[in-house]
């Protein structure tokens, strides 16, 4: 049986855009609801998640949702890039998406969706999936395995940090 933090996933032929997907998830002791909660508060984001120095609702948003844009910037061990998304989906507490609209210059997409889903005796199953491809494409081939690997890693930290931070406060 694989672990289910491995982060293996698949990589797809989209038109000219070789995209990679991967996935990650992880049990939680909490409901889908504080779970999704937690995550889409950008006021208390920065409580648990180790990858963000900001977290930020963009255009005078109050609360994250459909249609609203967000930026993030990484921690400097990530070279302090930031990314701005708009929510694509948001559907409390199964599932929301959001799709980069501007970003660092080696991501030429990204795309995201955060999965939560009771599956009893208290425990929540957490999934994030994502997909995304580098520039330049020339450079594709060596960037994208790269990218993999870091975001891998990075999505897996932040999962842990999530399942601490949620269970530590109950």
């Amino acid at each position: 049986m694989r672990d289910p933090l491995d982060g293996r996933g698949d990589n797809n032929a989209v038109g000219e855009v070789a995209m990679r997907s991967l996935e990650a998830a992880i049990e939680i002791c909490a409901s889908p609801e504080a779970v999704f909660d937690l995550i889409h508060d950008y006021a208390r984001r920065l409580e648990w998640d180790p990858f963000l120095k900001e977290a930020c609702l963009l255009e005078g948003a109050e609360a994250a949702g459909l249609g609203v844009k967000t930026r993030c910037t990484a921690r400097n061990g990530f070279a302090g890039l930031a990314m701005e998304t708009v929510y694509l989906s948001f559907d409390r507490p199964r599932v929301a998406a959001v799709r980069m609209t501007r970003g660092p210059a080696v991501l030429e997409t990204f795309a995201a969706s955060l999965r939560q889903e009771d599956i009893g005796f208290g425990l929540t199953r957490v999934t994030y999936r994502f997909n995304f491809s580098t520039r330049p494409r020339w450079l594709r081939a060596i960037a994208g395995p790269i990218a993999s690997v870091l975001f891998r890693r990075e999505v897996r930290q932040r999962l842990k940090a999530l399942k601490s931070y949620l269970e530590r406060s109950q």
